[in-house]
């Protein structure tokens, strides 16, 4: 590791010294190696996540025997810490020291509006993890390929799935207080409504909140809870919310049931509903690689977050082999990223609209105990989901970001 660090810190000091003597900047080779920067989350809440997104990009690369398109690619890894002013620093510190060719991550939405007009005018790809609404909406960020979903994406499907199977009429919604949980909620609660349910209140705690008992004694009177908890949140969540007796049908986010998280789980989570991008049940070839390798380098079944950094070298991949293994033509080569197309992946099919955000597959599971151990059972697709669900983009996007406060709840 100390070689290389000190072969790339006397690189940009050459490219320094140069351009200060007035020399042109040396130009890469086009055998050089690709750079690719992940902005991560290690510690906190949300590291489970983040852990996951270093193992599935690990995984990916070591699967490509480091190579893509012919050249050799080098991982660099920034640790966020899961905040706006961490992700913004180590954002810098990649492209401007590291000179990386794209950044993959971060994982949460606040991070990622903190470093998007940073990375869009530096023009670096940036492939994210994180599920900001407007990164592909009203605020698009040209050089942004999202192939995980917007917060809201999955909960439309799951919406649906509740008001028009289930048969549900009546919710509370309960998620962290942060725009995930924001977005997660204002998506489930539009779909739910227009088809005919109501959502009687909405409860936010705090992301660091180590006992629930004031938001459970509000869960009642109504046919179900909705939850959109991350990280290490669901399982204290759910385990408190049996704990205090209470027998209410759960729903939840891809953050509530995820795969990676589940052989933490007990019997307080069999028969929760989820929705997400990602099921490690799912059948293609991909997945069954993919699942196997991750088994086999971290002894652990592979959630949303390791599968979307898995899929992000994919489109990595075939981006690079339209352009020949070029990187230095920002344009073409975003381009060419938003151009993918894959009939296999983890996730299944699925394509990019025009604003760079996923196209695909989204599974309703349900969590039940298989052979001794907790697991998801897909219970229904969602094909060709988008970020607009059914309705007209024009419209959609006329309305406010998906909020605290928006939509309002009905009185």
């Amino acid at each position: 590791m100390a070689p290389r660090l000190r072969r790339r810190t006397f690189l940009v000091g050459g490219a320094t010294a140069a351009i200060a003597a007035g020399l042109p900047r040396p130009t890469i080779a086009q055998n050089a190696p690709i750079k690719i920067g992940l902005l991560t989350i290690k510690t906190g809440p949300l590291a489970s996540a983040g852990i996951q997104m270093e193992q599935g990009t690990t995984l990916f690369l070591k699967d490509r025997n480091h190579t893509l398109a012919g050249r050799q690619t080098e991982l660099i890894v920034g640790d966020t810490g899961g905040n706006p002013a961490g992700a913004k620093t180590k954002a810098q510190e990649l492209i401007e020291r590291d000179q990386v060719d794209l950044l993959f991550g971060p994982l949460a939405a606040f991070e990622l509006l903190a470093i998007s007009d940073y990375v869009a005018g530096q023009k670096i790809p940036l492939l994210g993890l994180a599920a900001a609404e407007d990164m592909t909406q009203r605020r698009p960020n040209p050089y942004f390929v999202r192939a995980s979903a917007t917060s809201a994406q999955a909960m439309h499907p799951l919406a649906d799935y509740a008001a028009k199977e289930l048969n549900y009429k009546t919710v509370i919604t309960v998620s962290d207080d942060f725009a995930f949980g924001y977005e997660q909620m204002g998506g489930f609660q539009h779909v739910f409504e227009d088809a005919g349910g109501r959502v009687v209140r909405k409860l936010w705690p705090p992301l660091v909140t180590p006992d629930y008992t004031p938001y459970l004694a509000q869960l009642s009177g109504v046919d179900a809870v909705v939850a959109g908890f991350a990280g290490s949140n669901p399982l204290k969540f759910m385990q408190q919310y049996r704990a205090a007796g209470l027998s209410l049908p759960l729903l939840g986010g891809e953050g509530m049931a995820d795969d990676s998280v589940l052989r933490t789980f007990g019997d307080e989570a069999i028969g929760l509903v989820s929705a997400s991008p990602y099921s490690a049940e799912f059948q293609s070839p991909s997945n069954e690689k993919f699942i196997a390798g991750m088994v086999r380098d971290t002894g652990n079944i592979p959630g949303i977050a390791a599968a979307s950094l898995y899929i992000n070298g994919m489109i990595t991949e075939a981006a690079l082999e339209t352009t020949g293994g070029k990187t230095e033509d920002k344009e073409g080569f975003i381009k060419a990223l938003r151009a993918v197309s894959l009939a296999d992946s983890p996730r299944g099919p699925f394509h990019f609209d025009h604003l760079g955000n996923v196209v695909g597959n989204i599974f309703i599971r349900r969590c039940e105990r298989k052979a001794g151990k907790m697991g998801n059972t897909i219970v229904k697709t969602y094909p060709n989901v988008s970020q607009f669900w059914t309705y007209d983009e024009e419209q959609f996007l006329s309305h406010p970001v998906y909020s605290r406060d928006y939509p309002p709840l009905k009185a």
